[in-house]
């Protein structure tokens, strides 16, 4: 029963030293390669662009005429 109670006492976690990890990438997402949030951004706008141009296709057709 002491021994685990010292085993406890030398871990150290999150909650005992919070300025260790505040920053720190988990291990396994570490080795991807996470685009930049602008990137993202610029893709979604696109996409529903792309996807708004199928939609009314007609309807921008139409104008034209």
């Amino acid at each position: 029963m002491m021994k685990s109670i010292m085993f406890m006492e030398d871990k150290k976690t999150p909650e005992t030293n919070p300025e260790e990890n505040i920053n720190k990438t988990p291990s396994k997402m570490a080795r991807i390669a996470w685009p930049k949030a602008k990137y993202g951004v610029i893709l979604a706008v696109i996409i529903i662009i792309f996807i708004n141009i199928i939609y009314y296709w007609e309807t921008i057709i139409s104008f034209f005429k």
